[in-house]
């Protein structure tokens, strides 16, 4: 049927290559959780990005996965492969060649006995060495036809294998080469020699390397844009081809050395090629020249493959570095993605381009940025999210361990948030009536129900507004960051809990104040980005005594506030601070330690704070000494496992809210 004018006709064909159009965008979410996990243990943020991409996320391949195919790579061409399948290829075709002159001479009924004789002779006392085989035969004068093309074939393999060791492909192209043909190369050789030996000089021109490449440009298909870039090319695999003949037996590079004068029959080409190793190793002083490898396979390499397995190798040995992203200034952008592709295929090089749009997606969104000193940071955003996600954890937590409904978290009846919500049985909370209506007119659409019938508004299509406890809290969290935290296991757990109440309080309870006070060796009050980079000391020392000064110090300025003080500890106190400001340590706990502990205590429970105490692990003397700390002050101890700390904590904080201002808004 025909098309009508400007009808197209959309066409379907195979992917080949490129980012696939229907690949997932890559997991922020993902990465921020695990970036963040490794800051929470000590990391500063570019190095958890950094172990990240090299670790790799759910079902995607980092950076080490890929090390290691390269370094199966590098090893399989090794134990595949040795160097000697051009020495091979001549000795057979010396043999060939040699087995049908017998025949010829055999069977040649009217060639001289004495010729034969001698011609027989030549055959039986050829010298074991290929190639002085080869160059004691290169002037015979061959009786059988098949004979002398197969000793032609062996000058035509040596000259292609020459010639592809400088210039890959050559051997292919030169198959079946006529004279005029080799005429050319040679022509091409002296050319370039002579261009190179004037930029040595410093004498070419631009002029020059258009007019070369005008010439011979069909001979290289790197297509170089100017002379640096055709030196780089020619020069990476000259040294390569020079490192494969360094990673040869001595025997080898000595039969090559004399069979090499054989090439196409003419010493000529050795000779350019000679001055044109020459030229790019004076160029090019910085490449490897004088490596070797350790080829032990069984399958023979001519010269052009094995110079090729040398570069590949190389190659190989590069990627490995990048990859490592170990050296100074290492980006994922230096890896280059089209070597990955060669050497491994396109899903490796898939997997390392969607970890470097991984790395450049989390500096561009807004998650990490850089500080002052030039350092990688979580930014704000990244803490919100960061916290939503511990909340959230924490919440579920909570429901499941106490039997309610899910936990939104959004505050006591009173002031109003903002915010609404699905109505559901025992609510007090005021209507929002926008909402109601309008979700009872988009419900009726929906349903298709008749138009001319009045609305009608279910109990689904009821939503309330949700509201915030008038009354305020300050609330002080001390939480433990002694050595044994983080050789426990705790340091994390620790973090996630803070950020969990943090973000909390200052997204529902806006009005509440939060401390978030650390003490070690000493204590101090810290920002939720300082508590949450914070790295692990190897520092004795529990102060819970400071801590407890800078908590009434915190309630202090707060006075219209209901105080609250959560402390999250996994030892005795083990040091306090004396009236000059210094730290005074001692283990077990000293009487002076313990008295001012308990004073300070005392003098936070007199502000009228509510006390709790979170007892992480099981030493006996710890429980009895908290059990202790809350009997005199009225509070108490739990002792949650670390996966509940969080939620221990957060429903603790609730627990406050709730006796004291109401019923929280579970909905």
């Amino acid at each position: 049927m025909p098309h009508s004018p400007g009808h197209r006709r959309s066409r379907y064909g195979r992917y080949t290559g490129g980012p696939d159009p229907l690949a997932p965008p890559v997991d922020l979410a993902e990465a921020l959780d695990a970036i963040a996990e490794e800051v929470m243990a000590g990391y500063s943020p570019e190095q958890a990005l950094r172990e990240y991409l090299r670790r790799g996320g759910r079902g995607r391949e980092g950076y080490d996965d890929l090390a290691r195919r390269v370094a199966e790579r590098r090893r399989e061409l090794l134990q595949r492969h040795n160097l000697g399948g051009t020495l091979r290829d001549i000795k057979k075709l010396l043999d060939d060649a040699v087995l049908d002159e017998r025949k010829q001479l055999a069977r040649d009924v009217t060639m001289d006995d004495t010729d034969r004789a001698f011609r027989e002779m030549q055959m039986d006392n050829l010298p074991t060495s290929t190639a002085a085989a080869v160059n004691e035969l290169s002037g015979y004068d061959w009786q059988s036809t098949d004979a002398r093309e197969k000793f032609e074939q062996i000058k035509d393999l040596l000259g292609r294998e020459m010639l592809d060791q400088q210039f890959s492909g050559m051997k292919q192209a030169l198959e079946g080469a006529t004279d005029e043909d080799r005429a050319a190369i040679r022509e091409m050789l002296t050319d370039l020699n002579e261009l190179l030996e004037k930029h040595r000089r410093g004498e070419d021109t631009d002029e020059d390397f258009a007019e070369f490449m005008a010439r011979h440009g069909d001979q290289f298909p790197e297509n170089p844009r100017n002379i640096d870039e055709l030196i780089d090319a020619l020069a990476q695999r000259s040294a390569a081809a020079q490192r494969m003949l360094n990673s040869m037996t001595e025997e080898q590079r000595r039969e090559l050395m004399e069979l090499s004068a054989q090439a196409f029959g003419s010493p000529e080409l050795m000779d350019q090629l000679g001055a044109l190793a020459g030229n790019l190793q004076a160029m090019r002083p910085d490449l490897d020249w004088s490596g070797s490898e350790d080829f032990s396979g069984e399958q023979g390499l001519g010269l052009g493959d094995g110079t090729g397995a040398v570069q590949d190798i190389a190659e190989l040995d590069a990627l490995s570095e990048q990859l490592s992203q170990a050296y100074s200034g290492a980006r994922p952008s230096d890896i280059d993605l089209e070597a990955i592709n060669r050497q491994l295929g396109d899903e490796a090089s898939v997997s390392a381009e969607t970890l470097a749009q991984l790395e450049r997606a989390m500096r561009e969104s807004g998650l990490l940025r850089n500080g002052a000193d030039g350092s990688l940071r979580l930014s704000p955003q990244a803490m919100r999210r960061l916290g939503k996600t511990l909340l959230n954890d924490a919440a579920k937590n909570l429901t499941a361990r106490s039997g309610a409904r899910d936990a939104q978290l959004a505050g006591a009846s009173g002031e109003q948030t903002g915010a609404t919500r699905p109505w559901e049985f025992g609510d007090t909370q005021p209507w929002d009536v926008t909402r109601t209506v309008t979700n009872a007119l988009q419900r009726t659409a929906a349903e298709g129900s008749d138009a001319s019938n009045r609305l009608r508004i279910e109990v689904r299509d009821v939503e309330v507004v949700e509201t915030e406890a008038r009354t305020q809290s300050a609330v002080a969290l001390l939480v433990d960051t002694s050595f044994s935290m983080a050789a426990e296991g705790r340091w994390v757990p620790m973090k996630r809990t803070a950020l969990a109440l943090h973000h909390l309080v200052s997204t529902r309870f806006r009005g509440d104040e939060l401390a978030l006070i650390s003490f070690g060796r000493l204590a101090m009050n810290m920002g939720i980005d300082e508590l949450t980079a914070l790295p692990p000391v190897h520092e004795q020392g529990t102060n819970l005594h400071h801590g407890l000064l800078l908590a009434e110090r915190f309630f202090a300025r707060h006075p219209s506030m209901d105080p609250t003080l959560l402390i999250v500890t996994d030892g005795e106190p083990t040091a306090h601070l004396e009236e000059q400001g210094h730290s005074w340590f001692d283990w077990p706990t000293h009487p002076e330690t313990l008295r001012r502990t308990v004073t300070q205590l005392d003098r936070v429970t007199r502000r009228g704070a509510r006390t709790t105490f979170f007892r992480l692990g099981d030493d006996p003397g710890l429980k009895n000494f908290l059990d202790q700390l809350a009997d005199r002050v009225g509070g108490r101890v739990t002792a949650p496992d670390l996966d509940d700390l969080g939620a221990a904590v957060v429903g603790e904080y609730l627990r406050f809210r709730e006796s004291g201002y109401g019923e929280v808004d579970w909905g």
